[in-house]
């Protein structure tokens, strides 16, 4: 993805991170997590990105998550700025991250380390 990209960092030191930590349940074979910000323009397009791969590929969720009202998880995950996305497999683990607004190929490729 395009942005600041990191490889798989674990949770913030939490391991997976499942519908608990999300506020609903998960991709079955994978998630994209979107941090964002209610005045955050970039996260208007990374939220349709987002959800158009999403839609293009069975088993795999857009969950979004608004930054401010998540403090202690923005904190815990390390999250600067928004929009970050997280690329989650299908146990909650973080295979990739990016902050920025990413790119629709850049997606669908972080997403093939994930399925």
């Amino acid at each position: 993805m395009q942005g600041r990209e990191q490889g798989g960092r674990g949770a913030g030191g939490h391991g997976r991170l499942g519908a608990a930590e999300l506020g609903r349940e998960p991709g079955e074979r994978a998630s994209l997590v979107q941090f964002s910000s209610a005045f955050c323009q970039p996260c208007r397009a990374t939220r349709r990105i987002l959800a158009e791969v999403a839609a293009m590929v069975d088993g795999v969720a857009h969950i979004e998550i608004d930054a401010e009202r998540n403090l202690p998880r923005v904190r815990a995950l390390g999250i600067e700025k928004t929009p970050t996305v997280l690329v989650l497999d299908s146990a909650g683990r973080i295979v990739r991250r990016a902050a920025g607004m990413p790119r629709k190929a850049d997606v669908i490729a972080a997403l093939g380390a994930a399925v």
